[in-house]
Protein backbone atom coordinates (compact mmCIF):
# COMPACT_ATOMS: atom_id res chain seq x y z
CA UNK A 1 0.00 0.00 0.00
CA UNK A 2 1.08 3.73 -1.25
CA UNK A 3 1.41 5.51 2.39
CA UNK A 4 2.06 9.65 2.77
CA UNK A 5 2.49 11.38 5.34
CA UNK A 6 2.23 15.19 5.11
CA UNK A 7 3.33 18.05 7.68
CA UNK A 8 1.12 19.08 9.97
CA UNK A 9 0.32 23.16 10.94
CA UNK A 10 1.44 22.52 14.56
CA UNK A 11 4.37 20.40 16.18
CA UNK A 12 3.32 16.53 16.05
CA UNK A 13 4.12 14.32 13.24
CA UNK A 14 2.54 11.16 12.40
CA UNK A 15 5.42 8.95 11.54
CA UNK A 16 8.85 8.37 13.20
CA UNK A 17 11.78 6.94 11.91
CA UNK A 18 11.50 3.89 14.18
CA UNK A 19 7.52 3.85 12.38
CA UNK A 20 9.30 4.53 8.91
CA UNK A 21 11.39 1.14 9.51
CA UNK A 22 8.03 -0.78 10.70
CA UNK A 23 6.30 0.55 7.49
CA UNK A 24 8.92 -0.23 4.89
CA UNK A 25 9.69 -3.77 6.97
CA UNK A 26 5.76 -4.48 5.85
CA UNK A 27 6.31 -3.89 2.61
CA UNK A 28 4.48 -0.55 2.21
CA UNK A 29 5.90 2.10 0.31
CA UNK A 30 6.21 5.43 2.36
CA UNK A 31 6.17 9.47 1.35
CA UNK A 32 6.92 11.74 3.38
CA UNK A 33 6.39 15.61 3.28
CA UNK A 34 10.01 17.76 3.48
CA UNK A 35 10.02 19.01 7.11
CA UNK A 36 7.18 16.85 8.39
CA UNK A 37 8.96 15.94 12.00
CA UNK A 38 11.07 19.07 12.11
CA UNK A 39 9.61 20.66 15.05
CA UNK A 40 9.41 17.32 17.06
CA UNK A 41 13.22 16.95 16.75
CA UNK A 42 13.17 14.34 13.55
CA UNK A 43 15.02 16.24 10.83
CA UNK A 44 14.50 14.38 7.07
CA UNK A 45 18.25 13.25 7.47
CA UNK A 46 17.20 11.24 10.59
CA UNK A 47 14.64 9.50 8.47
CA UNK A 48 17.22 8.16 6.31
CA UNK A 49 14.54 7.88 3.23
CA UNK A 50 14.96 8.81 0.00
CA UNK A 51 11.34 9.76 -0.33
CA UNK A 52 11.27 13.00 1.10
CA UNK A 53 9.25 14.94 -1.07
CA UNK A 54 6.91 17.84 -1.25
CA UNK A 55 3.27 18.19 -0.39
CA UNK A 56 2.05 17.87 -4.05
CA UNK A 57 4.40 14.64 -4.84
CA UNK A 58 3.38 13.19 -1.64
CA UNK A 59 -0.22 13.48 -2.14
CA UNK A 60 0.26 12.55 -6.06
CA UNK A 61 2.20 9.16 -4.84
CA UNK A 62 0.28 7.80 -2.14
CA UNK A 63 -3.33 5.89 -1.95
CA UNK A 64 -3.61 6.67 1.93
CA UNK A 65 -2.88 10.40 3.47
CA UNK A 66 -2.04 10.51 6.80
CA UNK A 67 -2.04 13.59 9.34
CA UNK A 68 -2.25 14.48 13.02
CA UNK A 69 -4.76 16.93 12.68
CA UNK A 70 -7.66 17.33 10.48
CA UNK A 71 -7.59 21.09 9.99
CA UNK A 72 -3.93 20.50 8.68
CA UNK A 73 -5.55 19.09 5.35
CA UNK A 74 -6.58 22.35 3.23
CA UNK A 75 -8.14 21.27 0.08
CA UNK A 76 -10.60 18.51 0.27
CA UNK A 77 -10.26 18.65 -3.75
CA UNK A 78 -7.06 17.87 -3.96
CA UNK A 79 -7.74 14.37 -2.49
CA UNK A 80 -10.34 13.24 -4.70
CA UNK A 81 -10.34 9.21 -4.42
CA UNK A 82 -7.79 9.21 -1.74
CA UNK A 83 -7.92 7.28 1.90
CA UNK A 84 -7.53 9.60 4.79
CA UNK A 85 -6.77 8.79 8.33
CA UNK A 86 -6.44 11.70 10.71
CA UNK A 87 -7.78 12.87 13.78
CA UNK A 88 -11.29 14.31 12.94
CA UNK A 89 -12.15 15.45 16.84
CA UNK A 90 -11.85 19.37 16.54
CA UNK A 91 -13.99 20.18 13.28
CA UNK A 92 -15.91 22.48 14.55
CA UNK A 93 -19.09 21.23 12.25
CA UNK A 94 -18.64 17.12 11.22
CA UNK A 95 -21.73 17.27 8.80
CA UNK A 96 -19.30 20.15 6.68
CA UNK A 97 -16.70 17.97 6.34
CA UNK A 98 -18.95 14.63 5.75
CA UNK A 99 -20.24 16.41 2.44
CA UNK A 100 -16.73 17.21 1.64
CA UNK A 101 -15.54 13.68 1.67
CA UNK A 102 -18.55 12.75 0.13
CA UNK A 103 -18.34 15.23 -2.71
CA UNK A 104 -14.77 14.44 -3.56
CA UNK A 105 -15.40 10.42 -3.26
CA UNK A 106 -12.50 10.07 -0.37
CA UNK A 107 -12.58 7.58 2.67
CA UNK A 108 -11.76 8.98 6.34
CA UNK A 109 -10.92 7.92 9.25
CA UNK A 110 -11.54 9.49 12.14
CA UNK A 111 -8.57 8.16 15.06
CA UNK A 112 -10.44 9.57 17.69
CA UNK A 113 -13.33 7.14 17.28
CA UNK A 114 -11.37 4.47 18.15
CA UNK A 115 -13.26 2.54 20.80
CA UNK A 116 -11.59 1.64 24.17
CA UNK A 117 -11.56 -1.72 23.83
CA UNK A 118 -9.07 -4.52 24.26
CA UNK A 119 -7.62 -5.00 20.67
CA UNK A 120 -8.39 -1.29 20.26
CA UNK A 121 -6.01 -0.50 22.77
CA UNK A 122 -2.68 -0.10 21.05
CA UNK A 123 -4.56 2.15 18.42
CA UNK A 124 -5.88 4.76 20.94
CA UNK A 125 -4.89 8.21 19.96
CA UNK A 126 -6.90 9.77 22.73
CA UNK A 127 -5.60 7.55 25.77
CA UNK A 128 -1.68 8.50 24.49
CA UNK A 129 -2.27 11.70 24.24
CA UNK A 130 -4.10 11.94 27.73
CA UNK A 131 -1.24 10.53 29.32
CA UNK A 132 0.52 12.92 28.23
CA UNK A 133 -1.12 15.77 29.45
CA UNK A 134 -1.68 14.81 32.91
CA UNK A 135 1.92 15.10 33.17
CA UNK A 136 1.89 18.18 31.45
CA UNK A 137 -0.66 19.53 33.62
CA UNK A 138 1.28 19.10 36.92
CA UNK A 139 4.24 20.87 35.41
CA UNK A 140 2.58 24.15 34.39
CA UNK A 141 1.21 24.18 37.34
CA UNK A 142 3.94 23.98 39.18
CA UNK A 143 5.12 26.87 37.10
CA UNK A 144 2.28 29.40 37.99
CA UNK A 145 1.92 28.56 41.60
CA UNK A 146 4.19 30.33 43.60
CA UNK A 147 4.52 27.61 45.56
CA UNK A 148 7.12 24.45 46.26
CA UNK A 149 5.18 21.48 45.80
CA UNK A 150 6.99 19.14 48.09
CA UNK A 151 6.90 19.28 52.09
CA UNK A 152 10.70 20.85 52.79
CA UNK A 153 12.54 21.60 56.34
CA UNK A 154 15.27 23.96 56.41
CA UNK A 155 16.96 26.20 59.14
CA UNK A 156 15.03 28.80 58.30
CA UNK A 157 11.56 27.09 58.91
CA UNK A 158 9.47 24.54 57.16
CA UNK A 159 6.85 24.63 53.97
CA UNK A 160 4.13 22.15 54.03
CA UNK A 161 3.64 20.48 50.86
CA UNK A 162 0.48 22.03 48.62
CA UNK A 163 -2.77 20.51 48.38
CA UNK A 164 -3.71 19.17 44.58
CA UNK A 165 -7.32 17.90 43.83
CA UNK A 166 -7.90 16.36 40.61
CA UNK A 167 -11.27 16.17 38.98
CA UNK A 168 -11.74 12.93 36.57
CA UNK A 169 -9.24 9.89 37.07
CA UNK A 170 -9.29 9.03 33.60
CA UNK A 171 -6.31 8.40 31.74
CA UNK A 172 -4.78 11.90 31.85
CA UNK A 173 -6.01 12.44 35.69
CA UNK A 174 -4.49 9.70 36.79
CA UNK A 175 -1.45 10.44 35.00
CA UNK A 176 -1.61 14.06 37.10
CA UNK A 177 -1.67 11.97 40.33
CA UNK A 178 1.20 10.38 39.70
CA UNK A 179 3.16 13.29 38.34
CA UNK A 180 2.04 15.46 41.36
CA UNK A 181 2.86 12.77 44.31
CA UNK A 182 6.26 12.23 42.60
CA UNK A 183 6.70 16.03 43.34
CA UNK A 184 5.53 15.81 46.90
CA UNK A 185 1.54 17.26 46.70
CA UNK A 186 -1.03 16.13 48.95
CA UNK A 187 -3.09 14.64 46.19
CA UNK A 188 -6.86 14.18 46.71
CA UNK A 189 -8.66 12.72 43.21
CA UNK A 190 -13.32 12.77 42.43
CA UNK A 191 -14.54 10.80 39.73
CA UNK A 192 -18.23 9.61 39.35
CA UNK A 193 -16.95 5.87 37.89
CA UNK A 194 -16.59 3.33 41.19
CA UNK A 195 -13.75 1.42 39.13
CA UNK A 196 -11.42 4.66 39.05
CA UNK A 197 -11.73 4.27 43.12
CA UNK A 198 -9.11 1.81 43.34
CA UNK A 199 -6.86 3.07 40.65
CA UNK A 200 -6.80 6.38 42.46
CA UNK A 201 -5.90 4.95 45.85
CA UNK A 202 -3.42 2.88 43.98
CA UNK A 203 -1.18 5.86 43.73
CA UNK A 204 -1.27 7.10 46.97
CA UNK A 205 -4.22 9.77 46.84
CA UNK A 206 -7.11 10.19 48.49
CA UNK A 207 -10.87 9.32 46.94
CA UNK A 208 -13.22 12.25 47.49
CA UNK A 209 -16.28 9.71 47.73
CA UNK A 210 -20.22 11.28 46.08
CA UNK A 211 -22.65 9.07 46.39
CA UNK A 212 -25.15 8.24 44.06
CA UNK A 213 -23.35 8.41 40.48
CA UNK A 214 -24.51 6.86 37.50
CA UNK A 215 -22.60 3.95 35.78
CA UNK A 216 -22.80 2.52 32.09
CA UNK A 217 -19.91 -0.10 31.33
CA UNK A 218 -20.65 -0.05 27.59
CA UNK A 219 -19.15 3.97 27.64
CA UNK A 220 -15.81 2.15 27.01
CA UNK A 221 -14.20 3.94 29.92
CA UNK A 222 -15.62 7.42 29.44
CA UNK A 223 -17.83 9.08 32.05
CA UNK A 224 -21.65 9.31 31.34
CA UNK A 225 -24.42 12.36 32.10
CA UNK A 226 -25.03 12.19 35.65
CA UNK A 227 -28.44 13.15 37.46
CA UNK A 228 -29.22 16.50 38.68
CA UNK A 229 -29.04 15.02 42.06
CA UNK A 230 -25.56 13.76 41.47
CA UNK A 231 -24.03 17.30 40.09
CA UNK A 232 -25.70 18.79 43.03
CA UNK A 233 -24.22 16.43 46.26
CA UNK A 234 -20.91 16.56 43.56
CA UNK A 235 -20.66 20.01 43.39
CA UNK A 236 -20.99 20.20 47.38
CA UNK A 237 -18.36 17.70 48.49
CA UNK A 238 -15.83 18.80 45.70
CA UNK A 239 -16.62 22.46 46.34
CA UNK A 240 -15.14 21.96 50.29
CA UNK A 241 -11.85 19.92 48.24
CA UNK A 242 -11.68 22.52 45.75
CA UNK A 243 -11.50 26.10 48.02
CA UNK A 244 -8.66 24.79 50.19
CA UNK A 245 -6.60 23.55 47.21
CA UNK A 246 -3.62 25.18 45.85
CA UNK A 247 -4.07 23.43 42.45
CA UNK A 248 -7.05 21.69 41.14
CA UNK A 249 -6.28 20.37 37.37
CA UNK A 250 -9.97 19.25 36.02
CA UNK A 251 -10.25 16.57 33.32
CA UNK A 252 -13.65 15.34 32.98
CA UNK A 253 -15.59 14.96 29.88
CA UNK A 254 -18.50 12.98 28.73
CA UNK A 255 -17.77 11.80 25.18
CA UNK A 256 -19.96 14.37 22.50
CA UNK A 257 -21.35 16.23 24.89
CA UNK A 258 -20.41 19.79 26.51
CA UNK A 259 -18.21 19.30 29.89
CA UNK A 260 -19.74 19.44 32.99
CA UNK A 261 -19.28 22.43 35.10
CA UNK A 262 -17.57 21.17 38.28
CA UNK A 263 -15.57 24.80 39.44
CA UNK A 264 -18.44 28.18 39.52
CA UNK A 265 -17.17 31.41 39.45
CA UNK A 266 -18.24 31.56 43.30
CA UNK A 267 -16.52 28.64 44.44
CA UNK A 268 -13.07 30.41 42.47
CA UNK A 269 -13.67 33.31 44.74
CA UNK A 270 -13.07 31.73 47.60
CA UNK A 271 -10.10 30.01 46.74
CA UNK A 272 -6.92 31.11 47.93
CA UNK A 273 -5.28 33.57 45.66
CA UNK A 274 -2.37 32.30 44.29
CA UNK A 275 -4.15 29.04 43.53
CA UNK A 276 -3.94 27.34 40.04
CA UNK A 277 -6.60 25.90 37.97
CA UNK A 278 -5.40 23.79 35.30
CA UNK A 279 -8.59 22.54 32.77
CA UNK A 280 -8.11 20.39 30.44
CA UNK A 281 -11.51 20.14 29.20
CA UNK A 282 -11.33 23.80 28.20
CA UNK A 283 -11.92 22.51 24.27
CA UNK A 284 -15.55 21.02 25.36
CA UNK A 285 -15.99 24.01 27.84
CA UNK A 286 -14.74 23.69 30.47
CA UNK A 287 -15.51 22.29 34.23
CA UNK A 288 -14.32 25.79 35.10
CA UNK A 289 -17.00 28.07 34.59
CA UNK A 290 -14.68 30.69 34.03
CA UNK A 291 -12.43 28.69 31.55
CA UNK A 292 -11.30 30.62 28.31
CA UNK A 293 -10.11 27.90 26.13
CA UNK A 294 -5.84 28.02 25.19
CA UNK A 295 -5.88 31.29 27.68
CA UNK A 296 -4.33 32.10 31.14
CA UNK A 297 -7.37 33.99 33.02
CA UNK A 298 -6.72 35.85 36.35
CA UNK A 299 -9.79 35.68 38.86
CA UNK A 300 -9.31 38.03 41.77
CA UNK A 301 -5.66 36.24 42.23
CA UNK A 302 -6.41 32.68 40.99
CA UNK A 303 -4.99 31.43 37.71
CA UNK A 304 -7.27 30.17 35.34
CA UNK A 305 -5.64 27.83 32.42
CA UNK A 306 -7.56 26.12 29.79
CA UNK A 307 -5.77 23.88 27.25
CA UNK A 308 -6.87 20.52 25.79
CA UNK A 309 -3.76 20.18 23.86
CA UNK A 310 -1.31 20.29 25.91
CA UNK A 311 0.51 16.74 24.68
CA UNK A 312 1.80 19.39 21.70
CA UNK A 313 3.98 20.46 23.94
CA UNK A 314 5.95 17.43 24.42
CA UNK A 315 5.99 16.80 20.71
CA UNK A 316 8.58 14.23 20.28
CA UNK A 317 7.46 11.57 23.19
CA UNK A 318 3.91 12.74 21.73
CA UNK A 319 4.65 12.16 17.85
CA UNK A 320 6.55 8.71 19.06
CA UNK A 321 3.24 7.46 20.58
CA UNK A 322 0.81 9.37 17.92
CA UNK A 323 2.85 7.77 15.00
CA UNK A 324 2.63 4.25 17.15
CA UNK A 325 -1.05 4.35 17.42
CA UNK A 326 -1.20 5.28 13.39
CA UNK A 327 0.90 2.28 12.50
CA UNK A 328 -1.20 -0.04 14.90
CA UNK A 329 -4.39 0.87 13.61
CA UNK A 330 -2.53 1.28 9.71
CA UNK A 331 -1.28 -2.51 10.30
CA UNK A 332 -4.72 -3.66 11.42
CA UNK A 333 -6.94 -2.41 8.83
CA UNK A 334 -4.41 -3.37 5.99
CA UNK A 335 -4.42 -6.93 4.86
CA UNK A 336 -3.16 -8.20 1.20
CA UNK A 337 -2.52 -4.64 0.34
CA UNK A 338 -6.17 -3.84 0.62
CA UNK A 339 -8.21 -2.04 3.31
CA UNK A 340 -10.43 -4.78 4.94
CA UNK A 341 -14.18 -4.81 4.78
CA UNK A 342 -15.42 -1.33 7.30
CA UNK A 343 -18.24 -3.78 8.43
CA UNK A 344 -15.12 -4.76 11.07
CA UNK A 345 -16.57 -3.03 14.60
CA UNK A 346 -12.77 -0.60 14.52
CA UNK A 347 -13.05 0.43 11.46
CA UNK A 348 -17.15 0.65 11.50
CA UNK A 349 -16.86 3.08 14.23
CA UNK A 350 -14.00 5.31 12.89
CA UNK A 351 -15.35 5.70 9.53
CA UNK A 352 -16.73 9.21 8.68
Amino acid sequence: MRLGFLKDNESRVSVTPVTLKKYIDANHSVCIEKNAGLISGFTDKSYNHDKILSRKDVINSSDIIVLVNSSSIGSYNDLKGKTIISNFSAEPDREVIKQKIIKNRITAFDLSMIPRTTIAQSMDILSSMAGLSGYKAVIKAAELLPKIFPMTITAAGSIKPVKVVVLGAGVAGLQAIATAKRLGAIVEASDPREAAREEVLSLGAKFIDVEGALEDKSAGGYAIKQSKEYLKKQKEEVSKKVIEADVVITTAQVFGSKSPILISKDIVEKMDKGSVIIDLASSTGGNCELTSDSKIINHNGVKILGNSYLATELSHDASNLFSNNVYNFINYIINDDKIIDDSDDILNNCKI
